[in-house]
């Protein structure tokens, strides 16, 4: 087995993927949505300021899309196909150009297979309670974060990454709710993959800052 196992926290994982110089000063905000799980963390100095994580991610948004068109065209659809409209025409507002997907499911009156058209703003509609939890938790995070943090990241932004970070319009969603401009990272699916192989590169450096050892 291993000699050494050390632990270091998704969003710092994900920051440090997401090119956010984590050791400085300064506060930092990330809001990393992946599958199960989304998390918000502040980091300034290496440290993990203030923190949440919620269980209210890409998996979640698939079974609000399921559910949303279960209810409004008694059509059941698959796993596969709930995510397929999540990436394809998946959106976090409401938006005056929408996007259109033809889908496929079983019609639950009459047990055929039935097509349908479902449109992005209905998608955004299935999708805003989850998306307004997020909000809140951000929220929350920022009233546990001292003000000339919060100071620093009103004027740089938030940073979001992981696969559900690239719904069409999740970065104005959360400017128009937290009045803070909001960015997706490059490459967000595979920030903490890249934060990780960073951290496994310079581990003599990031072990005297980040790592706790297990």
């Amino acid at each position: 087995g291993a000699r050494n196992a050390f632990v270091v926290r998704e969003p710092v994982l994900a920051a440090l993927g997401a090119g956010i110089p984590i050791n400085a000063r300064s506060g930092n905000m990330i809001i990393n949505i992946g599958g199960g799980t989304s998390e918000v963390a502040v980091i300034a100095l290496g440290n993990i300021v203030s923190w949440v994580s919620l269980r209210v991610a890409g998996n979640k948004f698939d079974a609000a899309i399921s559910d949303y068109i279960k209810r409004k065209y008694q059509l059941a659809i698959g796993e596969q196909t709930a995510e397929a409209v999540k990436i394809n025409i998946g959106s976090a507002l409401v938006t005056k150009d929408k996007m259109e997907y033809q889908i496929r499911g079983r019609d639950l009156v009459t047990g055929l297979p039935k097509d349908i058209v479902v449109n992005s703003n209905e998608i955004a509609e299935a999708l805003n309670p989850l998306l307004m939890e997020i909000a809140a938790s951000v929220q929350n995070v920022f009233n546990e974060t001292p003000p000339e943090l919060v100071a620093d990241i009103m004027e740089k932004g938030i940073i979001l990454s992981g696969g559900s970070s690239q719904l069409h319009h999740m970065p104005e969603f959360f400017q128009k709710y937290l009045g803070v401009s909001t960015y997706v990272a490059e490459d967000p699916l595979f920030c903490v993959a890249k934060g990780t192989g960073l951290i496994l590169s310079h581990l003599d450096i990031y072990k005297r800052t980040l790592l706790t050892k297990r």
